[in-house]
């Protein structure tokens, strides 16, 4: 590896790893314990594994089926709607929150038409937060999944369907295998991605301690009228998602076999 990679390699690195820094420098790390075992820290932290969670799997139950369609369809305007799906990834999240409130509020198209059919509120539930998550992390997994598809080719595809197998057969016995590396990281990175939303979800599900209260929401609403509290729960935000990360992605997301 070229040493002069080094430099630029080591700036970015501290980009990263020196602002974390700054937070534990400006935290007592003894008062850490008591801030963030507080009842309202814990109720924001199983409400983000969980919303973050049930988001993870609408992604891929929702993102999957997408992705596949992005790599091997060739209808008109694919690649209009290649744009249309990667839009969260560039939106701020703000924006995408106004846009869920515009769609699913009182006052949207579609929210009237729950409110009035099915008598059905879903801004500032439980229910926002993990939609807004979605909206934002599941372009990460099919990023990921028609990435893998597109450099993998349709080679094994075409050959599952000269020996006969059905549409539906090759999905599930050739395709399907062939995404689980993919599939893993881009479940990872957007269960990160969900753990971390706060823009949309503050717009469209407000913060509501115990139903849309999340933990980075958390840290926002301490932040105002304790500082240290705030500091203590953006460590235990910081410390979960590392371990998310680290722990839980597979190692194909490394680029390396081991």
């Amino acid at each position: 590896m070229p040493w002069v990679l080094w430099v630029p390699a080591a700036l970015a690195l501290a980009l990263v790893v020196l602002p974390v820094a700054g937070l534990l420098v400006r935290t007592d790390l003894r008062r850490v314990p008591g801030l963030i075992v507080s009842d309202a820290s814990l109720t924001a932290l199983r409400l983000s594994l969980e919303t973050a969670a049930v988001s993870t799997l609408a992604c891929i139950v929702l993102g999957v089926p997408l992705a596949v369609v992005l790599a091997r369809s060739a209808v008109p305007g694919i690649r209009v709607l290649r744009a249309v799906v990667l839009l969260p990834l560039v939106l701020p999240p703000v924006v995408g929150g106004l846009a869920l409130l515009y769609l699913l509020g009182r006052k949207g198209f579609l929210g009237y038409l729950l409110g009035v059919t099915a008598g059905v509120q879903v801004p500032f539930t439980t229910a926002a937060v993990i939609i807004a998550q979605t909206f934002v992390a599941m372009p990460f997994l099919v990023v990921s999944l028609e990435g893998a598809l597109r450099s993998g080719g349709e080679r094994y595809e075409r050959i599952a369907s000269t020996l006969g197998a059905r549409p539906w057969t090759v999905f599930r016995r050739v395709t399907l295998p062939l995404l689980l590396p993919a599939l893993g990281s881009g479940a990872v990175l957007s269960f990160a991605r969900a753990l971390g939303e706060f823009g949309a979800t503050i717009t469209f599900a407000g913060s509501l301690e115990g139903v849309t209260r999340t933990l980075p929401l958390a840290v926002y609403t301490e932040a105002e009228v304790d500082v240290d509290s705030a500091v203590a729960l953006a460590l235990l935000l910081i410390v979960v998602a590392i371990v998310v990360i680290a722990v839980a992605r597979p190692r194909a997301l490394e680029g390396t076999a081991r």
